[in-house]
């Protein structure tokens, strides 16, 4: 027996040194160069005695929360309204986690909006003011900024998420119901799942996973089995409002990527053509003789990108049917790939280029006298914001 718990000691200890030795911090883009010398929380180490109670997978999660726990923190977002009592105020909770040493922290968008004041509870009991830096309601996130007056932060690492795997194990630390600091655990459920964003379009590339997520975990990290961030916890799937074992996750390339501009500029640009659609099959009845999906075009944005490129757009005329749609271009592909919906439209562009870049869009013309033209038009893509700053 004692041969055995010196095993298990040194395993625990060789678990100890590889895990203090990561790196815990990540580079953003016009963010402040993190110090030469890393933040890392080194985990306690525990008594030979209790190591041999735990198994090696209990000694992770332990190591983990050890660590990463620090780094996260709860969020009070208030506003003040007008009731039977004079102004009140009103009060939301969530959960963020740093990402450098300057002070900046992620979160959900929906944890702090309409916000008039934002508190931010760090693990060791401190309270400080925090300053909205930037958000963006696609995606669900925001950034705020903490100033701690010196003591060090604990920045955590966005772990690359193209190698996730269905069946990883991952854990959620955040503060559930008000609870902090709080740990579950389970698997990638899914990956590349679509849920509905809060500005009412798809979001796309989200992680499915049964780690009980519960409102105050919003905003929380989901981690790996190193204590890397692969997303932040943003929705549940529940007809009670409690977990039942479908949570969702913003991956963390997605955060690499929105945040440095939210830092940088307050907000994020996402790509747009400038065009009004209608679905064909769904919202607008196709010709027999034309396309039977796509996106018909009935409106353009004033000096947008597809005015820019001489997309047309069809015209409204009332008969007995109602409203038809005459002439105007059918969207049916943008760089090859087939558009039947907008939420289709929507997801390749969020997912595959920025606003700047040229894109092939496959139109169908109508002529005067009815004569048909498949199209390939260039189009340098426009920006929209969905953000307060915007």
């Amino acid at each position: 027996m004692r041969e055995k718990m010196r095993l298990i000691a040194v395993i625990a200890g060789l678990l100890i040194a590889l895990t203090a030795g990561v790196v815990i911090g990540v580079t953003l883009a016009n963010a402040k160069t993190a110090s030469a010398e890393p933040l890392v929380a080194v985990p306690t180490p525990l008594p030979e005695a209790m190591l041999a109670s735990l198994d090696i997978e209990e000694q992770l999660t332990i190591n983990v929360y050890q660590r990463v726990s620090p780094s996260v923190v709860h969020i009070t977002s208030r506003r003040y309204e007008m009731g039977w009592r004079g102004v009140v105020p009103s009060e939301g909770t969530g959960s963020g986690f740093v990402i450098d040493d300057t002070g900046h922290i992620v979160t959900n968008y929906h944890v702090i909006e309409g916000a008039e004041e934002v508190e931010v509870l760090t693990s060791d009991g401190a309270v400080y003011p925090a300053t909205i830096v930037g958000s963006d309601a696609y995606y669900d996130l925001a950034v705020l900024r903490i100033d701690t007056q010196g003591a060090p932060l604990l920045p955590l690492e966005l772990a690359p998420t193209d190698s996730l795997l269905v069946g990883q194990r991952v854990i959620a630390i955040g503060n559930p119901f008000g609870l902090d600091q709080t740990l579950t655990t389970g698997v990638i459920s899914a990956l590349g799942r679509t849920i509905e964003s809060n500005t009412g379009t798809l979001l796309g590339e989200v992680i499915q996973t049964d780690a009980a997520i519960n409102p105050g975990n919003s905003g929380g990290p989901l981690l790996d089995s190193r204590g890397r961030v692969i997303g932040v916890n943003t929705a549940i799937q529940s007809l009670s409002g409690g977990s039942v074992g479908i949570g969702f996750a913003v991956p963390a390339h997605i955060v690499a990527r929105v945040a440095p501009a939210l830092i940088a500029q307050g907000r994020y640009p996402h790509p747009v053509l400038g065009v009004y659609l209608r679905e064909l099959g769904f919202e607008v009845q196709p010709s027999d003789t034309g396309p039977q999906n796509g996106l018909l075009i009935v409106g353009l944005v004033e000096n947008g990108a597809a005015v820019r490129a001489g997309l047309q757009a069809a015209q409204a005329k009332q008969d007995m049917r109602g409203t038809v749609w005459v002439g105007g271009d059918i969207i049916t592909a943008i760089d090859g790939q087939s558009m039947h919906t907008r939420d289709d439209l929507t997801l390749y562009l969020e997912g595959n280029r920025r606003p700047g870049d040229t894109i092939t869009v496959t139109v169908v013309r109508t002529g005067g006298a009815g004569e048909r033209q498949t199209l390939d038009v260039p189009l340098v893509l426009g920006e929209v914001y969905f953000s307060n700053n915007s």
